[in-house]
């Protein structure tokens, strides 16, 4: 997962009825296909710390629970994001699989729009993808470093829903260069692009030129609040009127050692102990945090476990089967 660096800083909607009626036809289909319950999305993020032959096993075991979505992150240089994203959607039925977030500098546009397509074409509906700026001390580590983040991805967000749409695109940008580009297998239904984001900058790009914000790093719930007025001030800019969806990551753990794991998560993240973006317990007491970051704005709320996390087949089992029914 990306921090917002060029910022300096360390839903989806419940109006379905209204886009189904025809009132927001602009809307991504994955979007729209997210909002058909109205209850907040929950999902679970596969840590990139744990090795990838251990995926099959915990998006099987997300699928058979009913857990809404399973998210993997891009983090250097542990695994790919969208080749892990391909295994999982292909061992599942139903599960929603989000990638968030995928860093511009690394990959070129064109790549990604056939990646992305590929994806939504062989399974419609369950891939959600979000961009981001990259760590950029990661994206110099590689050579990748670009002196405007905020340039690049403001260009890569155009051309990469331009090309998602099946539009042929020619541009000259400071970063992003395409020449007569098309996809020739564009997704049938346009997909949602959702952008990683957490200064104030960046939320307002986001709500300008993205179909949804992810928002990345430790998130407290006025935070959230913040964020939804940041884009929507980007969105009323680029006078966008579909529903934009807002994704949190909440750091979470359950069973006996559970306070003393989160306690360590918060440790190594740098988080003040005052910080509120951690919950541990029970059913009822992670479903409880959950709720009031959804009614705080988010749309999907993501739990993070801790990299120790015991059991993650049995984690994913828990939020799907146990906290899933107590949030709204």
């Amino acid at each position: 997962m990306e921090g917002d660096q060029p910022d300096t800083s360390p839903g989806v909607n419940r109006a379905a009825n209204r886009v189904m009626s025809g009132l927001g036809g602009g809307v991504p289909v994955s979007v729209v296909s997210a909002m058909i319950d109205p209850m907040t999305n929950l999902g679970v993020v596969f840590l990139p710390q744990l090795p990838p032959e251990r995926l099959r096993g915990v998006a099987r075991a997300a699928d058979e629970a009913g857990l809404d979505e399973l998210w993997l992150w891009e983090d250097c240089f542990y695994q790919s994001g969208l080749a892990s994203a391909a295994a999982a959607l292909a061992w599942t039925d139903r599960l929603r699989v989000g990638v968030g977030l995928l860093p511009v500098p690394l990959r070129n546009v064109a790549l990604t729009a056939m990646e992305v397509a590929t994806l939504h074409r062989m399974f419609p509906g369950r891939v959600l993808a979000g961009v981001g700026h990259g760590v950029q001390d990661w994206m110099a580590q590689v050579g990748a470093r670009v002196e405007s983040p905020m340039t690049l991805l403001r260009e890569y967000l155009d051309a990469l829903r331009a090309l998602l749409r099946g539009e042929r695109v020619t541009v000259t940008g400071r970063y992003v260069r395409l020449d007569d580009v098309a996809l020739d297998w564009p997704p049938a239904t346009v997909p949602a692009v959702l952008a990683g984001a957490t200064g104030p900058r960046t939320l307002r790009l986001s709500g300008e030129r993205a179909d949804g914000t992810i928002l990345t790093g430790g998130t407290p719930v006025d935070r959230v609040r913040e964020a939804r007025r940041l884009v929507d001030e980007g969105r009323s800019a680029g006078n966008r009127t579909d529903d934009h969806p807002m994704v949190v990551y909440l750091h979470a753990a359950t069973g006996p050692d559970a306070a003393d794991r989160i306690e360590a998560e918060r440790r190594s993240w740098g988080y003040e102990a005052t910080t509120d973006v951690t919950v541990a317990g029970d059913a009822a007491t992670v479903a409880a945090a959950a709720q009031r970051w959804a009614d705080a704005g988010a749309d999907t709320v993501v739990f993070q476990p801790t990299p120790d996390d015991p059991d993650p087949e049995g984690f994913v089992r828990f939020i799907a089967r146990e906290v899933r029914p107590l949030v709204r």
